[in-house]
């Protein structure tokens, strides 16, 4: 093959999709697979809501086919900021709103439009993504370990270290993949400390920019509560940009609406490198999308119904976890906070099978859960983390519940096979 860009050349796919496509081989084969791999819904078990189906089926009638503008169309626009006000409390203008295909490109976009090359890049791991994109645009990344103490979600103390110089933070709170969240006080620590770092900055210095992916904020639980940078500090809306959509909140995975908000001259560059790739949301699914934010009944109940039937997989699980390690079993569960993710860990390193088979790292754990409970998980390590890390990603989006029992009884025997 010929030369091709040094990006090109050491792109690393996405593990998780290269775990998943491999987990969809096995099961076309025939095998029975628990498969808790892909952040994605079946919507068989999660459909959109019908008056979201109704409004994309009408839009299509109604023949709105043609491109929509750079920015989303300014119904949608309208829709997405009231939307942000009521549910959040947020006030931005619907200038201030970026309409794409999903959250990726507008999370691209951000890092395209704030970072040069060579900047340094703050990230916690594990988090969804961020090696990658910071690896796209060229940044110095700088990884922070995260622990379970802490929920796997960073600390200020953890990094307040390298803020001199850095030109984006990148936070997810509903984190992914963890299925955690930021409580009011980590968070506020963390944002007083970027308004801090940024009035030590001169006017011809680039500030410190948050990027704050909320794209789960309406999936919390229990006493969880989703806390957000602006709404803390409202001078922190110059340094902010969030990114959201109707993904997960609505099951519409596929749909591919996202939006991003935050300071209007970052949000029009941001236009301005989409307009060039042609990133945009369908102009029907836009309409729809519209329409549908704004018939509230219907939006606060599928909200609550989503956030219900999500919830309760993960609590089922959670407590089976729960009740293994009471037994003595080597597993560990974070109760569900957020997300449709929970947080599990194996303790099966350095153990012998009867058949002389060892397990001596994270790649011969999930082999093994793989191969001998027929289960597929994600290791942190496919988000950056310590790759020998013993947590994992369980995601519930394609769940059936009769599936549940019968995982666990696998898992049990699985791990009987295990020598002490």
């Amino acid at each position: 093959m010929a030369a091709l860009s040094h990006l090109s050349n050491t792109l690393i796919p996405s593990e998780i999709i290269k775990l998943g496509n491999e987990i969809n081989e096995r099961i076309a084969q025939g095998h029975k697979i628990y498969n808790f791999t892909i952040g994605d819904f079946d919507p068989s078990i999660f459909p959109i809501p019908q008056a979201l189906e109704d409004e994309i089926v009408q839009a299509y009638r109604n023949k709105k086919t043609n491109y929509p503008p750079a920015n989303g169309i300014a119904v949608l626009r309208h829709a997405v900021s009231e939307f942000i006000s009521t549910h959040q409390g947020l006030q931005y203008d619907p200038a201030a709103f970026l309409i794409s295909g999903g959250g990726r490109p507008l999370i691209y976009a951000a890092y395209r439009a704030i970072c040069d090359a060579g900047e340094k890049i703050i990230y916690p791991v594990p988090s969804w993504n961020n090696n990658h994109y910071t690896h796209f645009v060229s940044g110095a990344h700088c990884c922070v370990e995260t622990t379970p103490d802490s929920n796997f979600l960073p600390t200020a103390e953890s990094l307040i270290p390298h803020f001199k110089d850095a030109c984006l933070l990148a936070l997810c709170s509903p984190l992914n993949p963890t299925g955690t969240v930021f409580s009011k006080e980590q968070l506020e620590t963390i944002c007083r400390a970027v308004l801090d770092e940024n009035r030590k900055r001169t006017p011809e210095q680039k500030p410190l920019y948050i990027l704050y992916d909320q794209i789960y904020w309406t999936l919390t639980y229990g006493e969880s509560r989703h806390h957000d940078p602006v709404s803390l500090f409202p001078e922190l809306k110059d340094y902010t940009i969030y990114i959201d959509g109707i993904s997960k909140s609505f099951c519409a995975t596929g749909v591919r609406v996202g939006w991003a908000f935050g300071p209007i001259p970052l949000i029009d560059k941001m236009k301005g490198i989409l307009s060039h790739i042609g990133a945009w949301s369908p102009m029907a699914e836009q309409v729809a999308t519209a329409n549908f934010l704004n018939r509230s009944d219907e939006v606060e109940s599928a909200l609550v119904q989503i956030r219900e039937n999500i919830h309760l997989r993960l609590q089922m699980i959670y407590e089976g976890f729960i009740q293994m390690e009471k037994e003595g079993y080597p597993v560990a569960a974070i109760a569900p906070m957020a997300a449709m993710y929970l947080t599990i860990k194996f303790s099966i390193k350095n153990r012998t099978l009867a058949n002389g088979e060892k397990i001596n790292s994270t790649a011969d754990m999930s082999a093994f859960l793989l191969n001998h409970a027929s289960l597929a998980i994600v290791p942190f390590s496919a988000f950056g983390a310590d790759k020998e890390s013993e947590w994992y990603r369980l995601s519930v989006g394609t769940c059936h519940l009769e599936d549940i029992p019968e995982m666990f009884k696998k898992l049990r025997s699985a791990l009987d096979l295990l020598k002490t």
